[in-house]
This record gives C-alpha cells, structure tokens and sequence, in this order.
C-alpha cells in the first residue's frame, strides 16, 4: 500500500474519532452545567476542558474570559479552529475523499453525508439543541464505525483505519479525564469528589451501566478512573484501546516499525499487567500527561515507519 493511501486511512479515522471524543467531552460539561454548583467551579471545569485539549491560547486570543456559552461554540462550531468538531468532520471528508478508490462506497457515503450536514450547524445554538448536535455527532460516528466493520475486507487499508481510530481513542479518553482532574492552573489535581460529577462523566462516555457491573458500589473518582484507564472489558478504555491498537499495528508491521512496535507494545503491557497504584503513584495528572507523551511518540513513529511524515503532510 502506497504511504499516502495509509496516512489519508489513518487521519480519517482519527479525525472521526477525535470529533466524537470533542462531543463526549462537551457533552459531559453541559450535563454538569445541570448540577447545582457554584459558578465558580463550573468555569474551573470549562477552564481545565481548554487546558486538557491544549486549546486554552487559542481560546484566549479568540475570546479572552472563559465563559461557557463560548467555550462550547469554539470548540464545536468554530471553523476558524483546527480542532473543534466541525473542523474534524471536514478534515474527515477531506481524507475520505482521497481514497475513495479504496474504502467501500458506504464508507464514502457515511462521512460525506456527515460532512454535508453539518455544514448546516453554526454557534449560537441553545443548550438543547447544542445537545441535540453533539450526540448527532456520537450517533454519525458509530455509523461510520458499523460501516467500516461492515463492509471493509480485512487488508492493510483496514488496519490502518484501526489504528488510526485506537490511537485517537486513548488519547481522547486520557483527556477526558484529565479535565476532571488537573487544576487548569497546572497546579496539581483538582478533585470533584461529588459523586454526582463523576456519574455524569459516566453516561458522557456511555460506561455508567458498565460501572455499575464491575463495582456494584458507591461512584468514586479512583474507581471511574480505574475503569477508564485499565479495564480491558471497558470498550473505550486506554487498556482495550491499546490491546486493540498493538493488534493492528502488527498486522502491519514491516521491516522499519520494529521500534514502535516494541514502543506500543511496551505501553500495552503497562496496562495489561501493571496496578492501578503503581501507574499513578506520582498523581493522575502526570500519569495522564506520560500517557500522552507516549502516545506522540507511538504517533510520530507510525507516521515516521508507514505514511507520510508530518512535515510532508
């Protein structure tokens, strides 16, 4: 497979996923806007939401103060902004399209469609249909995940769309939670130990039934954490993401990609026989920012052995 044809698979899925990742962040702020909180730690938790994004400096020089309202237009509907929602999808389609040769014509249709409506959707939306957009997002990208399951043969173009959508899953699951945990001043943690706040964290990332399961206790901020970092089972946890991810990246792996695939895997194997108080010894932000450090690093090295590099890009 052409380098190009695998980096166009790989930033199409990723971009689908890191929209769907956005809208499960913005989704659990406006159902925490519903709980009766100070209005002081309510813009703590949009603050710490720009921070974990690493979207705060752009924010700011766009609209000063954080103010709630105008951190969900950013970083949903502001086409200005490379990485709100609206631009994924585009981002998306604009991948999708270079491969049309090689993805099925449902694939094609699914994120084009996507793409086309939501060209009609624009900021100053109210708190409902704000809603309303952001589980359409969720809905539209587990269309595309059915389809790509449903209808690709089983090759490398496959497996890079894989990959591509794991690696980004982590990643957005790592900074979901960091926003309930660091302090936006990068100060050290800020625990909500409300269990309210956590239940709908949650229902944000469709694990509140699951966490009922595992548990059958009381909802605590170790516990959520827990399950979303480790819990194989757990779909959208780091540990099924990255079990899922070193999967694939073997599947393809050639004579250039042994480092990086000893990198995923050594990560994987972290969190498959690693505890719990072990891996965050050192506070959750800081495992949470190793992760992700570990995460670029498997990235740059899957750009590096397989597609286009980032400079080309």
């Amino acid at each position: 497979m052409l380098s190009r044809t695998a980096d166009h698979l790989y930033w199409m899925a990723r971009y689908m996923e890191r929209a769907e990742g956005l809208a499960r962040m913005l989704d659990a702020q406006v159902r925490l806007g519903l709980l009766p909180r100070p209005l002081e730690d309510a813009l703590q938790g949009w603050s710490a939401t720009l921070v974990s994004l690493g979207a705060d400096a752009g924010y700011a020089a766009r609209h000063g103060a954080v103010a709630p309202a105008a951190v969900l237009d950013y970083v949903a509907f502001d086409r200005g902004n490379p990485g709100s929602i609206l631009s994924c999808l585009r981002f998306a389609r604009e991948n999708a399209r270079a491969v049309r040769g090689t993805i099925t014509s449902e694939m094609w249709e699914t994120v084009n469609a996507t793409y086309l409506e939501s060209r009609g959707v624009g900021p100053g939306l109210d708190e409902a249909g704000a809603a309303d957009f952001l589980e359409w997002v969720k809905q539209r990208a587990h269309l595309s995940r059915g389809v790509t399951v449903g209808t690709m043969l089983r090759d490398e173009a496959f497996h890079f769309t894989r990959i591509g959508l794991f690696l980004e899953r982590a990643d957005n699951v790592s900074r979901i939670l960091e926003a309930r945990w660091r302090d936006p001043g990068r100060r050290g943690e800020r625990l909500g130990a409300d269990a309210a706040e956590w239940s709908v964290l949650l229902r944000s990332l469709s694990a509140f039934e699951i966490y009922r399961r595992v548990y059958r206790a009381a909802v605590t901020p170790l516990k959520v954490t827990e399950l979303l970092l480790l819990d194989e089972a757990m779909p959208r946890s780091v540990h099924r993401s990255l079990s899922d991810l070193n999967t694939h990246l073997l599947a393809v792996a050639n004579d250039r990609s042994g480092e990086t695939c000893r990198r995923a895997g050594g990560l994987h194997a972290r969190f498959h026989f690693g505890r719990f108080d072990e891996l965050v010894a050192g506070g959750i932000p800081r495992a949470l920012d190793e992760l992700q450090a570990r995460l670029r690093d498997i990235g740059e090295g899957i750009s590096r052995d397989f597609l286009v590099p980032y400079a080309a890009a």
